[in-house]
């Protein structure tokens, strides 16, 4: 134990960090206010600094609040057998959930030796013992285990089945009795539950549902659906309440019919939720905007069937072949959706903002309105570029307002230091049977920007009207950057010749002029990836801290209801906020919105864990093939045992194994994030733009893997 220091002010960092590392035991807030002999006024600072010190990742918090180093682990655990490594050997993971970040590899005794083997889903309490290569863990008795389903392409053996995971953390395949494949022919996705035990050393599994051809689209689908437990059927109730649905009478709302509000979406997009209009004001010194937003709220009532469906699901997922809604068609296509020349029930903010893009002011209003014209973002964009008229319903100063608001929106955004990355997105063109035809790139116009900035707008007087109300407000949330991730990133610019930022403390500010600065570089790529992996995930939470990616210092969604829960509990808020009748009585309070938040964030990262899974099992099947054939790419990722590239015709990610690099050894400079060859003298770095050679298509998990061809010299 180290000596205690004589002094009862605020320890350094770097000294809390020494006196965790020295103890082999996890320490409370009394531990450390006798070690450093802390006066009371500095007790409660400490606990913030311990706090920080652990979203920063340097130390981990156990049971009962108590601290300690980041490769502690307990010595009596229970661990869980999450996978098996290329070598058939169990990976291992703690169970204790105040442990799930430790890094720390866990390997497993091979003795006692136990039969059967620890299987994939086994539990088992164990004695960890540190070594230098991480934990050893002996097993002392294994316990009740839980079936797992996975997800798999069946292969048909001689006398038996063979499954290969989708899942690319499992390593090995598992093998199906000729009883238990349920049917399955080969080349089908399946759903497999693990059994105890193992067949010629592979574990064992039996098939329980088939989604059909692993080369269709929608067997792939529905597998991932599948896979990421995203729930398709609404109960009874609620598909008979959504049935059921009837039209709103205008009584007691605002009649805004006489405004010409247009809806702007996707030529393929089927629900409309928002709709804008635009205007001179009357003294000619800036804008006024209406942002109209179906009323959703009307036909979805706290804790009904529907509402409990929406929450459950907690936002609609879309893929290219089909789409989950929140709500039923009924309501989501139908009686919410803001189709044209009909009535519909909507929530509406009218703002005020000069000329420079700063809002005046801002009303709300719970309204009946009838949109004059769906229009799409490509049809708005050439009206404006050629000056024309789409329709007849809508006059072209309407457009020109529409732009003249967005340039002023626009400039205000780049001046408080919004961050814009703009990424490459892409999109599947499938063939009416569902198979894939091509897929293209998206065109980001200033149609696509105008609507963004409307929506945002909105949002943002949504949080300011709730917060000066002092209501319950699901805000969304984004993070600053924690500092380990600000001083990596700093350091691999640095290399790059940049400097970026002053002082510890960064703002959106920062990292914008650093978008614009760079921008024309031939790394732009590579540094706008750093710059994103830098950025912490946006969340769904009651408690405020402004959204730093926007520079905005409150924020909440409003804008979309019929696909996103969150927008809905704001809608209820703003409404009961209004006093206007046939409101809701508040019954939520302060923990139920802080598990909400807690839920619906979890089903948005669910939701974009199968998009970006679908893409990428598309694109292998798109792929399928063309093994042999050439693309041009950049990489996105550099490990010391390869390199990540993104091919740009597809937009699909791949593996570059460091085997298949030129001759000679590859040193890892990990700070730099490049491979660098001193025999050949050659690197290969963050950003750089390479020619590859398509290798390798995993159908199952949706890999690919390349060869570098050559480096692109020009740019």
């Amino acid at each position: 134990m180290q000596k205690p220091p004589n002094r009862s002010s605020l320890p350094t960092e770097k000294k809390i960090l020494e006196f965790i590392n020295h103890n082999s035991r996890p320490l409370g807030k009394r531990d450390f206010v006798r070690y450093f002999r802390l006066s009371t006024s500095n007790r409660r600072m400490l606990v913030g600094m311990l706090e920080d010190l652990v979203k920063e990742g340097k130390i981990q918090r156990g049971r009962n609040r108590r601290y300690v180093s980041n490769d502690y682990l307990p010595s009596v655990s229970v661990v869980e057998v999450k996978g098996l490594d290329d070598d058939g050997e169990a990976i291992l993971k703690l169970s204790d959930k105040h442990f799930e970040k430790s890094k720390e590899k866990i390997f497993l005794n091979s003795k006692p030796v136990i039969k059967p083997a620890p299987g994939i889903g086994d539990k088992l309490l164990v004695k960890l013992k540190a070594k230098k290569y991480g934990y050893e863990a002996r097993i002392i008795k294994r316990l009740q285990k839980d079936p797992i389903n996975l997800i798999g392409l069946f292969h048909s053996q001689p006398d038996c089945g063979l499954v290969t995971p989708s899942d690319r953390r499992l390593k090995t395949k598992f093998i199906i009795n000729t009883k238990e494949t349920n049917g399955a022919v080969d080349g089908e996705l399946v759903e497999c539950e693990t059994i105890s035990g193992r067949e010629f050393g592979l574990p064992r599994a039996r098939i329980i549902k088939i989604f059909g051809n692993s080369k269709t689209v929608n067997a792939i689908t529905a597998s991932i659906i599948s896979k990421h437990g995203i729930p398709q059927q609404f109960t009874e109730p609620a598909f008979l309440q959504a049935q059921n649905s009837k039209a709103v009478p205008p009584k007691n709302r605002a009649d805004i019919r006489h405004i010409p509000l247009v809806t702007i979406d996707d030529k393929n997009a089927r629900d409309f939720d928002d709709a804008v209009w635009a205007e001179r004001t009357k003294n000619n010194d800036g804008w006024h905007i209406i942002v109209a937003i179906a009323d959703v709220s009307h036909y979805v009532r706290q804790n009904d069937p529907l509402d409990q469906a929406a929450r459950n699901r907690g936002n609609s997922v879309y893929f290219p072949n089909t789409v989950i809604p929140m709500l039923p068609e009924k309501l989501s296509n139908g009686w919410c959706s803001l189709l044209p020349n009909e009535d519909r029930p909507c929530l509406a903010v009218d703002i005020w903002i000069d000329d420079a893009g700063n809002k005046k002011r801002h009303k709300f209003s719970r309204c009946i309105m009838r949109s004059a014209a769906r229009l799409t973002y490509s049809e708005v964009q050439d009206s404006y570029n050629q000056k024309k008229e789409i329709d007849s319903n809508i006059s072209f100063n309407l457009i020109d307002n529409l732009y003249g608001t967005f340039f002023s929106l626009d400039n205000h955004k780049k001046k408080r230091g919004a961050i814009d990355l703009d990424k490459q997105e892409y999109h599947f063109s499938l063939s009416q049977e569902g198979s894939i035809v091509g897929i293209e790139k998206r065109v980001r116009l200033d149609s696509h920007r105008l609507i963004e900035e409307f929506m945002i707008l909105a949002n943002q007087c949504a949080a300011e009207t709730l917060e000066s109300n002092n209501a319950l407000c699901m805000y969304r949330t984004h993070e600053r950057p924690d500092t380990i991730s600000v001083r990596d990133l700093r350091k691999y610019l640095k290399l790059l010749g940049i400097k970026f930022g002053d002082g510890q403390s960064v703002r959106p500010l920062h990292f914008s002029q650093l978008i614009e600065k760079t921008k024309d570089r031939k790394d732009a790529l590579g540094i706008q990836d750093a710059i994103l992996r830098c950025q912490s995930r946006a969340v769904y939470s009651p408690k405020n801290i402004g959204h730093f990616g926007l520079a905005l210092r409150r924020y909440a969604h409003f804008t979309s209801p019929i696909r996103r829960y969150s927008d809905l509990l704001v809608h209820r808020a703003l409404i009961n906020s209004l006093n206007t009748p046939n409101r809701e009585p508040e019954n939520d309070n302060l923990e139920t919105f802080i598990e909400y938040g807690s839920h619906i964030s979890m089903t948005e990262r669910r939701a974009m864990a199968a998009e970006r899974e679908l893409f990428d099992r598309m694109a292998a099947l798109y792929l399928w093939n063309q093994e042999g054939n050439t693309f041009s790419g950049y990489v996105t990722g550099v490990e010391r045992f390869g390199l990540f590239v993104e091919i740009n015709e597809v937009g699909a990610c791949g593996f570059i194994p460091v085997s298949t690099l030129e001759v000679g050894y590859h040193q890892f400079d990990e700070v730099r994030r490049c491979l660098f060859n001193e025999r050949t003298n050659t690197k290969f770095q963050l950003g750089d733009y390479i020619n590859v050679r398509l290798k390798e298509v995993n159908l199952a998990t949706g890999g690919l893997v390349f060869e570098v061809k050559q480096k692109e010299k020009k740019f």
